[in-house]
């Protein structure tokens, strides 16, 4: 009989699985994040990417410590954004509700699939460090949004 997987939160894992918990608790609340990273994984984006990138960039995360704690930056796949011609996108949601960095809320990064490893960690050690993203990678990295009045 092999050990048991744990998940962050501290729960046994089904079989099969990276963090689904066996024992589901309904009112158990959620994880705190710093920061939520929504990273276009559908069919023209994931096939941009080549690699499961989500679960690539949590790797990293994890090994500089950012996928727990008050700094954590969580990584999750979405559908088509609509953005197809900025493929890979991301949004980044900042947790303004506790200690996110409202000037990086609502972010929109394009054409991720070319970043390196190491501009990865450059933006996660911008965000859990609080550094204002525009000014960081200039807004030549984001996209535009069309403001309606």
């Amino acid at each position: 009989m092999g050990s048991k997987l744990i998940n962050e939160m501290g729960n046994e894992v089904v079989e099969g699985y990276a963090c689904k918990p066996k024992d589901f608790d309904p009112n158990r609340p959620i994880m705190h994040y710093k920061t939520l990273l929504l990273l276009c994984d559908d069919e023209r984006c994931s096939k941009a990417g080549k690699i499961d990138k989500a679960t690539h960039l949590r790797e990293i995360l994890k090994e500089m410590g950012l996928n727990k704690g008050k700094n954590r930056i969580k990584v999750s796949r979405t559908g088509c954004y609509g953005a197809c011609r900025f493929r890979q996108v991301c949004q980044i949601t900042e947790n303004t509700q506790v200690n996110g960095n409202a000037k990086n809320n609502a972010l929109w990064l394009k054409h991720t699939h070319k970043y390196s490893d190491e501009q990865w960690r450059e933006l996660f050690l911008a965000l859990s460090e609080d550094r204002v993203l525009l000014d960081e990678l200039g807004s030549e990295k984001f996209i535009p949004m069309k403001v309606y009045n």
